[in-house]
């Protein structure tokens, strides 16, 4: 069992949802963190824990963010982080992954099924490191984990969808 580091300057994990009906809003968490227990045998034996500080929410608008931040949304200063621990991995496939976890959010705890591309194999890096690389996917409703603002457009429809589609990229870091 190898232990691998998220490197946070490296990585990303980011959200879409649909906006006004009509387009998608994307919004990043960069302060994130977290570990890949991983297996070289049995990849199915690996673990993976991730969390993300909430009061990094970055949708590249200021008063958004706030409102984000506030009670109607994720309530950051109740809710501090948004963590995810994997309960069970299964191959998907050459090179994927279906990993199985508890997504903890708002006070709220729900079983997800992320889509994994990778681990990659280890790369060495010009300065002499080593890192790797995974990607995921996996859409969520927002209403399950209680973030149930909005409000009802005049054309019909609402402001905020309730489906977030989630996006992690990750590079690992021997650790």
């Amino acid at each position: 069992m190898s232990t691998w580091k998220i490197d946070p300057s490296h990585s990303h994990a980011q959200f879409s949802v649909r906006h006004m009906m009509i387009t998608n809003v994307r919004g990043d968490f960069p302060q994130l963190s977290g570990t890949v227990e991983l297996d070289e045998v049995d990849v199915t034996k690996s673990k993976v824990e991730a969390t993300l500080a909430t009061a990094s929410i970055d949708t590249r608008d200021a008063k958004r963010d706030t409102h984000l931040k506030s009670a109607d949304f994720f309530d950051a200063e109740k809710h501090p982080s948004i963590t995810f621990r994997s309960t069970s991995i299964k191959k998907a496939g050459e090179g994927e992954l279906s990993v199985t976890g508890d997504l903890s959010m708002h006070g709220v705890t729900k079983s997800v099924v992320l889509k994994v591309e990778g681990p990659t194999p280890p790369g060495k890096t010009p300065w002499g490191g080593i890192k790797r690389g995974a990607s995921a996917t996996t859409k969520v409703s927002r209403k399950e984990f209680g973030l149930e603002w909005n409000a009802a457009l005049e054309t019909g429809g609402v402001l905020v969808g309730d489906e977030i589609k989630i996006t992690l990229e990750l590079e690992l870091d021997p650790g």
